[in-house]
């Protein structure tokens, strides 16, 4: 399942969403958007979880939540 993860803080790394989904279950592949310019990140991005009910537990337990200042 590919979940559409947006309003991340934009010092977020690939490693910290990762450790966050991990949490919940596997995590295949976290893609995370960047300005081309700057490389900075935009603050949106994917994470792509293999087994669907781990992504929607994961969905479930972290809408909402603040994370580095941002829900």
């Amino acid at each position: 399942m590919n979940i559409y993860v947006s309003n991340m803080a934009f010092t977020a790394t690939t490693q910290d969403r990762r450790q966050l989904f991990e949490s919940y279950g596997a995590v295949a592949k976290i893609n995370l958007i960047t300005k081309r310019d700057t490389g900075q990140s935009r603050g949106f991005g994917c994470v792509e979880m293999p087994d669907s009910a781990a992504a929607k537990t994961a969905i479930q337990g972290l809408q909402g939540k603040e994370r580095a200042g941002r829900t």
